[in-house]
């Protein structure tokens, strides 16, 4: 597999942020987002087998393991790693764009998926027909915001597909939208959104 990095951390994002975690963050993504903050994963990275995989991830004291990118949905044996991962026992993450065919990612795995909004230049790039694989209590959905618009945005996609069942995380691009303001916009919304703080920002950690 083509991999940029494999390392032990603090999740940073999502339901499960403040634990433990194992990252596997694969090499190439598919879009090119105006705000990416892993500009250093976007391209060629280094081949590793899933048996090399497996064995650094059992190297660290974790049972939670992230499949990260990039976009992980890029490489089919993405697919083969978390039904491995998942065989051994780990609580499983999938971090993907939302871009690409998810009907073949293992029921057990956490599917975090994000929906593009204007102000990432990827507006539209999201496929409809992976709601369909998103189980409500388990799977997330994220939309990163820019600014008003893109909450708006959000919002009006949420409304339109009957979103309300699934856990909606909302996040604030880092030097472009104030968390502060995102939170004001949660709360006179009248939904059921969760603001998303990137907490390994905030301690400046991986």
């Amino acid at each position: 597999m083509n991999i940029t990095e494999i390392f032990f951390s603090l999740q940073g994002e999502s339901t499960f942020s403040g634990l433990p975690c194992i990252f596997i963050r694969l090499a190439e993504c598919n879009l090119r987002c105006t705000y990416c903050d892993t500009p250093h994963s976007l391209h060629t990275g280094t081949a590793y087998s899933l048996k090399q995989i497996l064995e650094l991830t059992e190297s660290n004291p974790c049972r939670l393991a992230e499949v990260t990118g990039g976009e992980p949905m890029l490489q089919p044996e993405a697919i083969d790693l978390m039904q491995l991962l998942l065989d051994k026992g780990y609580t499983v993450l999938l971090e993907t764009n939302g871009s690409l065919p998810l009907k073949a990612v293992p029921a057990s795995v956490h599917i975090i998926t994000d929906v593009k909004l204007p102000g990432s230049g990827q507006a539209e790039s999201f496929l409809e027909e992976n709601l369909s694989c998103l189980q409500p209590g388990k799977d997330e959905i994220k939309f990163v915001c820019t600014d008003k618009a893109d909450f708006d945005y959000a919002v009006a996609f949420i409304r339109k597909h009957d979103l309300i069942r699934h856990t909606l995380l909302f996040s604030a691009v880092t030097d472009r939208l104030e968390p502060a303001l995102l939170a004001d916009w949660i709360l006179h919304s009248g939904l059921p959104l969760r603001l998303n703080l990137q907490l390994h920002k905030l301690l400046n950690i991986s």
